[in-house]
């Protein structure tokens, strides 16, 4: 792995509390959401309409509707929140998003795709943002100084000559930098989203307020990126409020650096008690980490919590060649990262890995290793002899729509 600190996304342009918190209005009738029934039980916001078919004047409606999600996350009022930006399902090339205001304490603001029509869009399929797709030439800005530098946008050229995924610091769905920190996405609900072309999918980093307070749910999303498709970075926990990702398909397609499927890195000064990020029921897919944390020299205190997933590393070289670092894996000592197991099922070469000494974990429930045949499985797993096929099919992203649990089933002895 590279020593190079990689960041991501954009520049400019107690779990059973936490359950009872973010559980409230997830239950709730497509008709009564689009009604505008309250958000996690609390506060009823404005509802902000985003489609290119609409009229683009003030996002009241559908046939009023904003052209661009930009637009419409810009249109939340105030800071009370409850309120709620829904977005016709359809392409959508933008980049470096962010809202006028966070959320509040019972109630979130909701970023929903009408995934299946029913919040009134009359359309089907994934709202995705495609962060690779804005007709802008992008590059390093090498003139900022420090060690990781910001991108800038070139003028002149041919744009149509560079599509394709922009892999470059910074350049992401949601906004954030050394100067704009992506705590401005505190108590927001994200659905339906399927967001790619960058580095990053689905995720925040903290920069200039690190170590500030932090929560979100994301929930039936797909994140794809060079480097993450899920992050979050840079945070505390609210012990009954953990950023939550559920039932949603994250993967990343780089090895190199920290990259991972997933990225959790929080700032607390010794470990917490209760998870700074819980992922329900999600597949994490990767060439090297299906979850990684931190980077050489962080001094900082991380806990992951995975319940009913699928961690999938696709690297099975051999010994002498390049093997992955391991299914969970930090380049810092082990001891800054705790892994909490529920009934998950684990593939890779092996396990786990770190800079130095032993990640710690708890296992609970069935929590089934496949690995490299010379590889170690630690105590409290099941080590799998049988290919786990229901898992690795997996490995597909859905679609369209909400994507589906996938039921872990493997012969094993």
């Amino acid at each position: 792995m590279s020593h190079r600190r990689v960041r991501w996304m954009s520049r400019p342009a107690g779990v059973v509390a936490c359950v009872a918190v973010v559980m409230v209005g997830v239950g709730m009738s497509d008709a009564a959401f689009a009604a505008g029934a309250s958000i996690e039980g609390g506060r009823v916001g404005k509802a902000i309409y985003v489609s290119k078919l609409g009229d683009n004047s003030d996002g009241s409606s559908w046939a009023k509707a904003y052209h661009t999600i930009q637009q419409g996350l810009q249109a939340a009022p105030d800071e009370k929140g409850g309120h709620r930006v829904i977005v016709r399902p359809d392409a959508y090339d933008e980049a470096n998003l962010y809202p006028s205001h966070a959320g509040s304490r019972g109630a979130y603001n909701v970023l929903v795709g009408d995934v299946d029509g029913k919040l009134g869009s009359g359309a089907t399929g994934w709202v995705v943002v495609d962060s690779g797709a804005p007709e802008l030439i992008v590059r390093t800005d090498h003139s900022v100084k420090g060690g990781n530098p910001p991108f800038k946008v070139v003028e002149g050229g041919d744009p149509k000559k560079e599509w394709g995924l922009k892999s470059i610091d910074w350049w992401g769905p949601w906004r954030c930098d050394p100067s704009f920190s992506g705590a401005i996405w505190d108590r927001w609900i994200f659905r339906n989203i399927y967001a790619t072309g960058c580095e990053g999918g689905i995720g925040w980093d903290m920069t200039c307020k690190d170590g500030t307070e932090f929560s979100a749910v994301v929930e039936d999303c797909v994140g794809i990126g060079r480097f993450a498709g899920a992050a979050v970075m840079g945070h505390v926990n609210r012990p009954d409020e953990p950023v939550v990702f559920r039932r949603s398909y994250f993967m990343c397609m780089d090895w190199w650096g920290d990259a991972g499927a997933a990225y959790v890195r929080a700032s607390h000064k010794k470990m917490p008690e209760t998870p700074d990020a819980v992922f329900e029921d999600c597949t994490l897919v990767s060439p090297d980490n299906a979850l990684e944390c931190g980077y050489p020299g962080f001094k900082g205190y991380t806990r992951v919590q995975f319940k009913g997933c699928r961690l999938i590393v696709l690297n099975f070289s051999q010994p002498h060649g390049t093997p992955s670092t391991g299914i969970i894996h930090t380049p810092l000592d082990g001891k800054q990262l705790h892994v909490d197991l529920d009934d998950c099922t684990l593939m890779g070469f092996t396990v786990f890995g770190a800079g130095s000494g032993q990640i710690g974990y708890t296992t609970k429930g069935a929590v089934r290793a496949y690995v490299q045949f010379l590889q170690p499985v630690p105590k409290g797993f099941e080590r799998l002899r049988y290919w786990p096929v229901d898992v690795f099919h997996a490995i597909e992203p859905p679609a369209s729509g909400k994507p589906a649990a996938v039921k872990a089933s493997a012969k094993s002895e």
